[in-house]
């Protein structure tokens, strides 16, 4: 591990956005997040928690609900006062309708899942039935004072409950007329408040309600009389979000303090069959608020300004303790934001509205291992370059010449050649790009930078001719009869010859560039790729999977190398597939043919395919400094797998030459700095 200089980047100034919702789908299980700068992910918990979908972002759409429907759909609506539904094939949104209500604040399915419910700003509760295509107004409910700001259905359907401005509605379904109205105490800490806000409610099938306010209460009330029956104080600040779990024997709370608290329905005796809600764990996972939570049947989700999406299981709902009852913290996206121009070392960064060109630094000095060098010349900020227009940037790619500088929004596709004179850099846009080209999911350029392949949201993957200042469309393989599935991930060989495309369920399909067929498809797998390249010389494809499994196809023979059927006959070691962030990124080593580098958000792992594997008994990463000589050699030869963890959270991570790495890091420390700063509370002994 020891033979290459790297080159550790730590000026990608990349923040996520705050987490706005979250939904989960017990069906599917999975959970869909939206953030603050409009952006959709879609999570299968069941494959990893791997981010396998999302949805660009729209400096127009301010999301404030989320919520899946019968079907699989999924909705959400916001400040814009428009409905939208997403096409979860075609990545796209499907449309978007205006709910006349002015801005929307909540929204809620019914559970049969044929029915939406919107709260909106004017203090109108409109519902929505669900048909096959789209969704269609049925009628408002009795028009309250001030907006709507939560919602939730009786699981029998015939009732509502809406958290407003000071008080909580009941509404009868059938008819839409007010049933109770509860009013809310303003008593914060023994001072009146000018308001109470109510964040969050939850209708049970016992006819309880419980609310959350920013009184810092937690309120159970009786919805058959309209009063309340007990009040939990949790908080110094508002209480922002609440879900139950589907079984109503806990639901979980977040506060504005960053503190998540899970509420249980104990036995007050025990031999006795009265229950009461008791509060029973207090989780400190967020720094700032947690404006909402998700209960799944095994765990506790969370999300808020911090960005991270919490997943904390439930020890009582996991039954072997093994990885999965580990807590997990997502924070960046599973796909990459950095592309590289080796030939010119150049690094291409990917914000939501903005790109930016940087070319790496350099040094004479030479040292030993472990030992930094002082650059001769700075990394230089050679390019900034500004969307047009609210919508948010998709993908992005350098050519590997750096002569060449793509991207796609959701409406359109750019294209840009760049020429490089002494220390000046001059930008020329390339005209008349084709309409179809819009909606890119993935872009990528040929190796020797003549060919430009580029993945539709509607599955097609186009061949474009590049030369000189102009471009020429060859080709596009367009997807089986009957099938729109949206192809996310792409690796070409490094001779041109060969493209291998990656949907989000499908398995892999292999094209022969030169002939413009379809050459073969590898076997389909249970677990969403998650990264994949193609070897020079032998050609073979690499492929890792969100379950950390990786395989290699050999593309030539059409089948899987010995190397991989011994690896999946042998398995991989315990601690390797116990790691729970997805491999990002594959390449390989121009002179060594038996080596496969990779890496994840905190490891880097250089694979040697002529050593032995390693078993469960050996130790797979010596998190130690070698001693001597001989401690180097042995660690070199032990095994197959070399893992460094001196780079995290890594974000990208690729060969420069034989000799030379580039490393992107983002410190989480460099993210906190630049959130707001938190609610100040008092700790003891300061």
């Amino acid at each position: 591990m020891g033979e290459f200089k790297v080159h550790r980047v730590r000026f990608f100034n990349y923040v996520p956005s705050a987490i706005r919702c979250v939904a989960y789908n017990n069906q599917s299980n999975r959970l869909a997040v939206s953030r603050t700068d409009g952006t959709v992910e879609i999570y299968n918990l069941s494959a990893n928690y791997f981010q396998e979908k999302f949805f660009p972002g729209h400096e127009s759409r301010a999301t404030e609900a989320l919520c899946w429907a019968e079907g699989q759909r999924l909705f959400s609506a916001g400040l814009n006062g428009e409905i939208i539904e997403y096409d979860l094939q075609a990545l796209n949104i499907k449309y978007a309708m205006d709910a006349f209500g002015g801005p929307i604040w909540s929204m809620a399915a019914s559970p049969s899942g044929s029915q939406l419910l919107v709260g909106c700003e004017d203090g109108s509760v409109k519902l929505f039935q669900i048909t096959p295509d789209k969704i269609q107004f049925e009628r408002n409910f009795d028009r309250q004072k001030s907006r709507i700001l939560s919602l939730s259905w009786h699981p029998s359907g015939t009732h509502v409950a809406a958290g407003s401005i000071d008080y909580i509605s009941v509404f009868d379904v059938k008819s839409g007329s007010t049933v109770h109205k509860m009013i809310v105490d303003r008593q914060y800490m023994g001072v009146s408040k000018r308001k109470c806000i109510v964040w969050g409610v939850a209708f049970l099938s016992d006819g309880t309600v419980i609310s959350v306010d920013s009184a810092g209460k937690v309120q159970f009330w009786d919805s058959a009389t309209g009063t309340l029956v007990k009040s939990h104080l949790i908080a110094n600040a508002d209480v922002q979000s609440i879900a139950v779990a589907n079984q109503e024997d806990s639901f979980v709370v977040g506060t504005a303090e960053g503190t998540v608290f899970h509420f249980q329905l104990v036995p007050v005796t025990s031999n006795s069959s009265e229950k009461q809600w008791v509060r029973t764990k207090p989780f400190q996972h967020h720094t700032h608020d947690v404006r909402t939570v998700a209960h799944s049947p095994t765990s506790l989700i969370s999300g808020g300004t911090d960005t991270h999406l919490v997943i904390r299981p439930l020890m009582e709902k996991v039954e072997v303790k093994n990885y999965d009852a580990a807590l997990r913290k997502i924070t960046f996206p599973h796909r990459r934001l950095i592309s590289c121009s080796r030939k010119r070392q150049l690094l291409l960064f990917q914000f939501a509205h903005h790109l930016e060109l940087w070319r790496l630094g350099s040094t004479v000095a030479t040292g030993k291992n472990g030992d930094i060098l002082p650059l001769s010349k700075n990394a230089d900020h050679l390019l900034y370059l500004k969307t047009k227009g609210p919508e948010n940037i998709i993908c992005s790619c350098i050519s590997p010449c750096g002569s060449w500088i793509a991207y796609s929004t959701a409406s359109r596709f750019f294209l840009y050649r760049l020429n490089y004179e002494h220390d000046n850099i001059s930008l020329k846009r390339v005209s008349k790009m084709p309409a179809f080209l819009r909606s890119a999911l993935q872009i990528l350029f040929s190796e020797d930078s003549t060919k430009l392949f580029v993945a539709s949201n509607l599955g097609a993957l186009h061949i474009v001719q590049l030369s000189g200042g102009s471009f020429k469309h060859l080709h596009a393989f367009q997807p089986q009869s009957g099938t729109v599935e949206a192809m996310c991930l792409l690796a070409v060989s490094p001779d041109g010859n060969w493209l291998a495309a990656s949907g989000t369920s499908a398995g892999v399909h292999v094209y022969n560039v030169k002939q413009l067929k379809l050459h073969c498809t590898v076997p389909a797998y249970n677990f969403p790729v998650t990264a994949m390249a193609i070897a020079p010389n032998a050609n073979n494809l690499v492929i890792a999977h969100s379950d950390q499994q990786v395989f290699e196809y050999s593309i030539p023979d059409k089948h899987y190398t010995d190397w991989s059927r011994t690896v999946q006959k042998h398995g991989f070691h315990h601690l390797w597939l116990q790691r729970d962030t997805p491999i990002t990124h594959i390449s390989f080593h121009p002179k060594r043919p038996m080596h496969i580098l990779l890496h994840d958000a905190y490891m880097f792992c250089i694979i040697d395919k002529s050593l032995p594997l390693p078993n469960d008994k050996t130790l797979l990463y010596n998190p130690f400094p070698p001693t001597n000589e001989s401690d180097v050699v042995q660690r070199r030869t032990a095994h197959a797998f070399k893992i460094s963890k001196i780079y995290k959270p890594l974000l990208f991570m690729d060969l420069l030459d034989e000799r030379t790495l580039v490393a992107v890091e983002r410190p989480l420390d460099d993210i906190i700095a630049q959130l707001p700063p938190p609610i100040k509370k008092k700790k003891f002994g300061t």
